[in-house]
């Protein structure tokens, strides 16, 4: 007997804007140090809010956001910073304390 597994995505289990907020708040907290947690978190919560939508309201193309935003993708900062305008997102900074 195999077994059948299917792709997880995170943006299937966004569906409440405090639910957005927290988890890009998480990764922004966890990224590693190469934007590759940010960018994902930004992925997912494109997907879940709809692709297409933010192409609009951007002015990006759909297919470029994909790309920039995929796991290979490697978005200029101004791409990051308008797609967190257009998720209604804010990007903030605190100093770390040792």
């Amino acid at each position: 007997m195999t077994e059948k597994f299917s792709r997880w995505d995170s943006a299937d289990y966004l569906k409440t804007e405090e639910d957005i907020d927290l988890y890009f708040e998480a990764c922004l907290e966890e990224d590693p140090g190469d934007g590759s947690l940010i960018r994902s978190a930004l992925g997912a919560i494109a997907r879940a809010r709809g692709m297409s939508q933010l192409a609009r309201d951007t002015g990006l193309a759909r297919e470029g956001l994909y790309k920039a935003l995929s796991p290979e993708g490697n978005p200029e900062f101004s791409t990051v910073m308008r797609v967190i305008k257009a998720l209604g997102l804010k990007l903030s900074v605190q100093a770390e304390h040792a």
